[in-house]
């Protein structure tokens, strides 16, 4: 039986079921949706042609989950679209047989946003591959919808740009503007939110809208609402993001990275507070704890001391950069931080962040067979100090060893990375009380229950602590106005 099937073995258990809060929930828990029969098949079929539709099983379940511990839900039907034509006709398809409809983009989320929790159609926009348009002069360009952030960059590696939102993961760029995705980068050049100008958009009846208008690629308007940023997010709940307009940045002209390591978590959270205080434009700070050292170590072969440490990376003139570098070590050495060590060679440094991308992998390494369950929460940075502290403090006094900390301390958002056994159930509650803990800690400190990761599945019971009902029930309104038979990615954000 392989990891999934544990999983979801674990989670439905008929003894447990009650107790595992913020699970995946059965079948039976949520709306009954309508079956998809085989004449609605041949519909699609007639659509998209015969050689675009499965119902395979292997094919059925890849499109069921994500790399989160969520269990597989698998869809009835994968259907692979190959124009933004398709994906209007087979929406409208399914919006009249009131067949759910999953988009699907590259599967590299973390919160079951594309477990089809009652069954459905399940689509997959990764044929929609081109690179529609780049303006060097204007920095911008438009990709649609399965095109991955790489492809991107590997495009327009000859134009002397490049586009920095770097999850880790090789996602599909409309899928990171579906969950307002952001990354490594983020403290320097800001999330997907930010560099989202337009997207083509189509909604649940088939209707294909820009979000800021044909063909518009300012970088900034005020021109009625902001529907743009009403989509970024959304998670796949109000549309199908089939093409998005994106900024793109200069390639610096020098890059730095740093190592730094300290006697605890407090010294190295409150080095970053200072950093950023100071009005360095750092391009990356991560954090990682003595367990995330200790598992890079041994899964790319590094020889870190094994202590809380700092990830460092500047961008800029090679001039400015000395003077930046200067008095980050000397604030480094002020909070009693050791092993300073620079990577300016670019095969070094690629390395040490190639090491941070694998930190989910390097963690798993450590306990084969184990699922992955992060929390993604995000705090003022002045109070970040504060909520790290006090969630390492939870997981020492918990006792749980394979408890992991690290993130993108620049902006504030971290993640606690759990280990699961996936047949143990009480594992997994237990886990799951104690990430709804830090949760509402960076609530009581002004913060958010994610970052980047979004709603999905696991949050939602949090969506309504953070926004309130009034902001809850405004949301509603929203998706009811544009998915009237609620069948875009149902059972996600919201209940």
């Amino acid at each position: 039986m392989n990891c999934h099937r544990l999983v979801r073995h674990a989670i439905r258990s008929k003894s447990t079921l009650a107790n595992l809060k913020g699970s995946l929930r059965s079948k039976s828990h949520v709306a009954k949706s309508v079956k998809v029969t085989s004449s609605f098949v041949d519909d699609v079929k007639d659509i998209v042609g015969s050689s675009n539709v499965s119902t395979a099983d292997a094919v059925r379940e890849q499109h069921g989950h994500d790399e989160s511990y969520h269990s597989v839900e698998p869809p009835d039907v994968v259907v692979f679209a190959e124009s933004v034509d398709h994906v209007s006709k087979v929406a409208r398809l399914c919006n009249d047989n009131g067949v759910p409809l999953i988009p699907f983009g590259s599967g590299t989320g973390l919160e079951g946003g594309i477990n089809a929790v009652q069954g459905g159609l399940c689509l997959d926009v990764t044929k929609m591959n081109n690179v529609i348009s780049v303006n060097a002069e204007d920095f911008d360009c438009c990709v649609e919808s399965g095109v991955s952030r790489l492809a991107l960059n590997n495009y327009i590696r000859d134009t002397g740009l490049w586009f920095p939102i770097d999850p880790g993961a090789d996602a599909s760029l409309c899928g990171m503007c579906s969950t307002s995705a952001s990354g490594t980068n983020a403290v320097r050049y800001g999330t997907m939110r930010e560099n989202t100008l337009n997207m083509e958009v189509v909604l649940a009846d088939g209707r294909v809208i820009d979000t800021a208008g044909k063909g518009r690629r300012t970088k900034k308007t005020s021109a009625g609402y902001n529907l743009t940023n009403l989509f970024v997010g959304s998670e796949g709940t109000l549309g199908i993001i089939t093409k998005t307009t994106l900024r793109l940045h200069g390639i610096p002209e020098a890059t730095i990275s740093a190592t730094c390591h300290f006697p605890d978590v407090q010294s190295a959270v409150d080095t970053t507070v200072q950093v950023l205080q100071c009005g360095i434009p750092m391009a990356r700070i991560e954090f990682l704890d003595e367990v995330s050292i200790d598992a890079c170590n041994k899964y790319s072969h590094l020889e870190l001391p094994v202590a809380p440490s700092l990830f460092l990376e500047f961008h800029g003139a090679e001039s400015a950069l000395k003077g930046q570098t200067e008095i980050v070590e000397d604030l480094v050495k002020m909070n009693n931080g050791s092993d300073f060590k620079w990577a300016t060679d670019p095969e070094e440094r690629n390395h040490l962040w190639k090491a941070r991308h694998e930190i989910l992998y390097a963690c798993m390494a450590l306990r084969p067979g184990s699922k992955p369950y992060s929390t993604d929460v995000c705090v003022p940075v002045s109070n970040l100090p504060e909520v790290i502290v006090r969630t390492k403090e939870m997981i020492n006094e918990a006792g749980i060893v394979d408890g992991f900390i690290l993130g993108h301390v620049g902006d504030g958002n971290f993640h606690t990375l759990f280990l699961l056994d996936p047949n143990n159930p009480k594992e997994l509650e237990f886990v799951q009380e104690t990430s709804e803990k830090i949760a509402l800690i960076a609530l009581e400190l002004n913060g958010t229950c994610t970052g980047e990761h979004g709603i999905g599945l696991g949050k939602r019971e949090l969506l309504v602590k953070e926004i309130g009902e009034e902001g809850l029930q405004v949301m509603k309104q929203i998706k009811q106005a544009l998915d009237p038979n609620g069948i875009m990615n149902p059972g996600k954000v919201f209940y």
